[in-house]
């Protein structure tokens, strides 16, 4: 018996957000940029990473601290009213106030009535030249997240998670149909046009392999624009189930992507490609070692 087809209609918005724009301009932008997806059909729609403002990690400075808010907060407030206002879920990326110095890198998904039904703090946390963000980001502490919807059930993953199969995985394994990862990566301007191919096509390589080897759909959301050091690389691309890129945006526009993603498509390729019934859980004690050496 064939899969029941059912269809979740996304919209990904990429777009610049310069160092010294207001967060009321960039929020404006993306609330314009929100009903233009939602007026194409869209029923989830999703942003870049810390999409509220310029990347500030570049930098190690404390004073940008003050760029956090809490959640609830003013950010998720106004999401909270835009997604109850276009009857649509918005999954966001927020530069998470918790405590007097103590930050979060966080995604937060709104319903269809704007209250705030899953957050999920990103857990893998970078520290490389221009993406200093353990100097402002508390590695995530609430688990793998999977939020059911009324259209499909989703996970939430953030940029630097994107590199690591385990997150994809779990977050599968949670019951993930549809993996989001808002992303902020680009090029700084000392590397070569072939390091800037190799590097932005080991990214959207990366994301094929997630889908494929977990049988689910992933999207990644990127901002586009040069700030400081870096020029973002834009790209945000949907993926199926099978690896192909359904959609996929420019390197260098601000743009409303909008891509259906076809839920069956899991059933149909898991019964092909069974890797969560052949997977040897019995063998994979391992991987919870730094690296399997004498030392360890």
């Amino acid at each position: 018996m064939a899969a029941t087809t059912r269809t979740a209609r996304i919209a990904l918005l990429q777009h610049a957000s310069p160092e010294g724009t207001p967060r009321e301009a960039i929020l404006d932008k993306v609330e314009r940029m929100a009903r233009e997806a939602a007026s194409k059909g869209a029923t989830i729609i999703a942003t870049q990473e810390l999409f509220a403002g310029h990347y500030f990690c570049q930098v190690e400075d404390a004073a940008l601290m003050d760029l956090a808010e809490p959640i609830p907060g003013p950010t998720s407030d106004r999401l909270c009213t835009l997604a109850a206002q276009l009857k649509v879920d918005i999954t966001a990326s927020l530069f998470e106030r918790r405590a007097p110095g103590l930050y979060h890198n966080t995604s937060i998904w709104i319903d269809p009535t704007g209250a705030i039904a899953g957050k999920y703090r990103k857990m893998h946390i970078p520290d490389d030249p221009r993406f200093f963000e353990k100097f402002y980001f508390t590695p995530g502490d609430l688990g793998w997240q999977a939020v059911r919807t009324k259209h499909a059930t989703c996970g939430m993953l953030v940029c630097w998670d994107q590199w690591y199969p385990e997150a994809a995985r779990l977050t599968a394994m949670r019951g993930a149909e549809i993996i989001f990862y808002p992303t902020a990566i680009g090029w700084y301007h000392g590397e070569t046009p072939a390091d800037a191919a190799q590097q932005r096509d080991a990214w959207v390589t990366m994301h094929r392999a997630h889908a494929i080897a977990n049988g689910v759909w992933v999207v990644a959301i990127n901002r586009v624009g040069t700030e400081r050091d870096l020029k973002f690389w834009g790209t945000s691309v949907v993926i199926d189930p099978g690896g192909t890129v359904v959609a996929q945006g420019s390197e260098d526009r601000e743009e409303v992507i909008v891509a259906d993603c076809d839920l069956s498509k899991i059933e149909e390729l898991r019964r092909g490609w069974p890797f969560f019934r052949d997977r040897r859980i019995d063998a994979y004690g391992g991987i919870t070692q730094r690296f399997a050496d004498s030392t360890t």
